[in-house]
This record gives C-alpha cells, structure tokens and sequence, in this order.
C-alpha cells in the first residue's frame, strides 16, 4: 500500500500527467503596526459589536448591522465641529446676511468628506496616528511641532468652548463660576469611565440634541424657496466687500479645523476598525458631512428668518445675544432651545478637541492611549486631558481675562496652522510605504491639490486680516485666487513629471502581498526612510519660515491688543 504524501510536500519528479500542480502559498497575513495593544481587539461601538476575526457581512441586514457598530468617528468629529464657534458663525451669517451665504455650506461638502477621508484610510491602514506618521515620515522637528500647535490651539479653542458653556447657561439663569466647572467635571467623567463603548455613548447624547436645531428652524417659519435658491445660487446680501468675505471665510475656517484630521485618525484606531472595514466607516464620514452641513444651514435659516425685517438683523454681536433676541422674537422656547443648541455644542466641541490633545500625546511620547484603558492603566493619556479641560475653564472663570483676544487669536491660528496640516495629510497620503495600495489615485490628488490650495490661500487671507484688519480683503482675494492658479498649473506639471520618473511600489514584505483588504503598515521600524527632494526640501523650509514669521506676528499682535 502506498503511503501518501504529507500535506504541503513537493510532488516527485515524475509524477503522473494528472497530478495537480501544488496550490500557491497564501498570501502572509501581516498584522498592522499598533501603538497601543488596547486597539487590538473587537469593534464595540455604541450601537454593536464586530468581533474581532468576524468575515465581512454580505447581506443586507448583517451590512446594516455593521454600520450601526462602527458609526461613529465621522458623525462625532463632523458634529464636534459645529461647536461654539460655529454656532456662532452660522448664526452671525443669517442675521447679517440672511439665506445668502447658504451655498457656501453646499461647497463645503466635498471639502470636509475629502479631507476626512484621507484620514480614515491613515487610521485602519496604518494603525498610528496622525502625530506619530508626521514625526517618524518628516521628522522630529514637524512632529514635535504639530503636537505643539495642536496642544496651543486646541486649548485656546477649550476656552473659546467654555465661553459657550458660560453664555448658554447664564442665559438659562445659572452662574458661570457653576455652570463651568460642572461641565468640565462632567467631560472629564464622560471621558475617563475606561470604556470606549460608554464614552462614544456620551458623544451620540450630544450628536442627537444637535438635531433640535430641526424644531428651531420650523419655529423660525422658513421660506424653502429662498433656502433652496441660496443654496445653489452664489449671491451675498449688498454685494462683496471686506466684511462679507472675511465672514465667508470666517465659515470655511470654523468647519475645516486642523484637530478633525488627529482626532478621527486616532478614533479610528481607537475603535479598533481595520482595511476590510473602510467602506462603513467612510460612509459614516459621509453620513456626518451632510448632518454637519444640515445642522449649520438651520443654523443660518434661523436667525435668517426669524430676525427678518425686525431691529435684530444685521446686528449680530454674539451667541448669547441672539438667544436674547429669538426669545424677544419667537418666544422664550426659542431662546432656550438656541440655549441648549449651543451648551450642546460647546460640550461636543471641548470634548472631541481635548481627546485629539490626549491622542497626538500619546502618538509622540509612545504611552498607552486609549479609551478602552482605565484612569489607572492610562494615567498621563487621561491626566493630560484634565489638566486641558480644567485649565481652560479656570481661564474662563478668572476676573477680567481677555477672553476676546483668545476668541480673536483662536481664529488667527487656526489660519496659521491649517496649511501645514493640509500639506502632511497630502503628502502622508501618496507616501508609498505608508499607504500602499491604499494611497491617493490620481484623480484624488488632482481634488485634494486644489482643496489645500484653496484652504491655504482662505488661511492667509483669515491670517492677514486678523492681524492687519485695514488690508482690502476683496483685492487680496483676487490677487491670491491668480496667484493660485499659476501655482497650480506649476505644481500639476511637477507632479506629472515626477509621477512618470517614479518606479514601483517598494514592499517590505518578501514573496507574495496580501490582497488590498489585508494591506496593512509593516512596523515603522521596517519603513525605509523617504527621500526628499530639492524641491520638497525648499518648499517645506519655505513652510517652516512661514509659520515662524505668523506666529511672531500672532504674538506681536495678540500682546498689543491684551495690553490695548
């Protein structure tokens, strides 16, 4: 009797014609690289559980159910966005403005799902966050940098949030010196409970008080025709001047912030989503596009409608005023429920602004960073974001602290930071040994290049504006929109011809590559080093004068008005 061959062994040289050839190895299955073994593990989100080996879901109940486990990370950090500040946008844009600036919200759209969806394929491929990539790809300085910046704004930015905790409350009748330090208790409860499933709860406590906007705006008694025109139709009530364009990009800066793009790489990865399940969460990122944009038109319809034709309009002055004033127009439901739009609003935004903070510290000092550990397990990743949210509300709650300037300078610096932000996120995204088959096609470069050009133009405008408010800002637009277009046309012949001297894709991984589903980051250790260019090494010492030089003048300009 013969004895067959043990599975896996070579066939005999001269085996019968019949004998199948042996099946080709699979393919090696490469775990990602994590910087946290708490992000290891099932998806526990606040409406499910995917087990961590589970196979991808094929009908469409099982589908559905998959997306309610990992909604989440898009709804929240598109929701968080809408915070203090821009409720208070939004709300400046319909009572001086009306439903004129609403197609600015429609252009906003593409900006936002782009932007956060480079991020998204970042997290599950790669399994670091967004601060770590940036100090290990373009070095210590840039990484210790956009931990720095990001630690400086968000907190001034927490600040500007308690001043919407401060302002919606004493509308409601209750003291600053209560109301703030029981929200910062209550973030920091919320936040700390050592389960990320708790913890994303919370937030969707906030993301559905966000929707009574809705009854606001019914309240309001809206024109839909004038809502729908403006939508599509660019116009601006009294024509294009200073005021006007530095609102609009007042708009576009309060709804694209630089901490979206660590905060939703990191939750992300925090919540454990890996490749195969991109496609939900890129459709929860969409999802979270349209509630943001649908929640900042209702925003713009309401003060639009209601202080129509009344001594209201056109005399906005600030999120608290208007409360007072729909109370006077539309009855005291109105101003309360504007009230609790914008506490709601200033809880999500601290909340996801501080826990970006905690990310980007854990990404650059290698602690455990996670909201799956305890206080006790994750002391300095849970500590760092006390101490932020504490200090912030002291700031507010202290006796004649320029809270206007920080409000001003907020701004300012979200301006100076957010094209280098924009530039690592492109540049992350066409690394080859980071993304690989996951990074950017051609046609995505081609939107995104435009996007960051177009943001990096509003910021130094937004920049400029705050620090020289004399310049015009309608002729710096025009020059800056020309200025742009020749930089774009260079920039598309460089990349042309760079694209085709380009070899292949350089692999780290030995024998045959996973399918793309299974393509993850080897760890960063095993990355070979990029090589930069004389053309990148220009551009980004270019980018590092730049930044030096704003935020001198930031500095300079923020100490002459603290001391005005």
């Amino acid at each position: 009797m013969t004895t067959p061959p043990e599975a896996g062994a070579t066939p005999p040289v001269g085996a019968g014609a019949g004998t199948a050839p042996p099946a080709p190895p699979p393919p090696p299955v490469r775990e990602r690289a994590v910087l946290d073994a708490a992000h290891v593990g099932d998806i526990k989100g606040a409406f499910g559980t995917i087990r961590q080996h589970e196979e991808a879901h094929r009908g469409l109940r099982s589908r559905a159910l998959a997306l309610l486990a990992i909604i989440g990370p898009g709804l929240i950090v598109m929701v968080g966005d809408n915070d203090a500040g821009g409720v208070a946008t939004y709300s400046q844009a319909g009572q001086d403005y009306g439903t004129t600036l609403l197609w600015v919200l429609l252009l906003l759209v593409p900006v936002l799902i782009v932007n956060q969806e480079m991020v998204v394929r970042l997290g599950a491929v790669t399994g670091i966050g967004h601060a770590r990539l940036i100090n290990e790809r373009f070095g210590r300085f840039w990484g210790w940098f956009s931990v720095g910046d990001l630690f400086l704004l968000n907190f001034l930015t927490i600040v500007t949030e308690f001043i919407g905790v401060s302002l919606s409350l004493g509308y409601l009748g209750v003291s600053k010196y209560v109301a703030v330090p029981l929200a910062a208790v209550a973030l920091i409860a919320i936040t700390a409970s050592g389960s990320f499933r708790s913890w994303e709860r919370s937030m969707f406590v906030f993301v559905f008080a966000n929707l009574l906007v809705i009854p606001l705006f019914i309240m309001s008694s809206p024109h839909m025709g004038d809502v729908a025109k403006h939508f599509v139709v660019p116009s601006i009530l009294g024509g294009a001047n200073s005021t006007s364009v530095l609102l609009i990009i007042g708009m576009v800066g309060t709804t694209v912030a630089p901490w979206q793009l660590f905060f939703q790489q990191s939750n992300v990865i925090d919540k454990r989503i890996t490749p195969r399940w991109i496609n939900y969460e890129r459709l929860d990122t969409w999802i979270g596009a349209v509630v943001v944009v649908v929640g900042a038109a209702a925003l713009i319809g309401v003060s639009a409608f209601a202080f129509e034709h009344t001594r209201y309009f056109g005399q906005f002055t600030d999120a608290g005023a208007t409360a007072a004033g729909l109370d006077h127009v539309l009855g005291k439901t109105a101003g309360v429920f504007f009230a609790i739009v914008l506490l709601n609003a200033s809880l999500i935004g601290a909340g996801a602004l501080t826990l970006s903070t905690s990310y980007a510290f854990g990404d650059v000092f290698g602690t455990k960073s996670s909201l799956h550990r305890s206080f006790a397990d994750a002391k300095l990743f849970y500590g760092t974001f006390a101490l932020l949210i504490m200090g912030a509300a002291a700031i507010v709650l202290i006796p004649g602290a320029p809270l206007g300037v920080i409000t001003l300078a907020v701004q300012a610096l979200a301006g100076v930071l957010l094209p280098s932000a924009s530039v690592f996120l492109l540049l992350l995204c066409n690394d080859r040994e980071v993304l690989g088959p996951w990074r950017n096609p051609p046609w995505l470069n081609v939107v995104a290049s435009v996007i960051v050009a177009v943001l990096v133009l509003l910021s130094l405008i937004l920049m400029g504006t705050t620090m020289f408010p004399s310049i015009n800002v309608t002729e710096v637009s025009l020059i800056g929109g020309a200025l742009l277009a020749l930089g774009l046309v260079a920039f598309a012949l460089v990349a042309l011809r760079s694209r085709r001297a380009a070899g292949k894709v350089t692999t780290v991984a030995s024998g045959r590559e996973p399918p793309k589903e299974q393509w993850t980051m080897p760890p960063l250790a095993l990355l070979a080093r990029p090589e930069w260019s004389t053309g990148r090494k220009v551009a980004m010492l270019t980018l590092r004068g730049y930044l030096l030089v704003s935020v001198i003048l930031l500095i300079v300009k923020a100490v002459q008005l603290g001391g005005g």
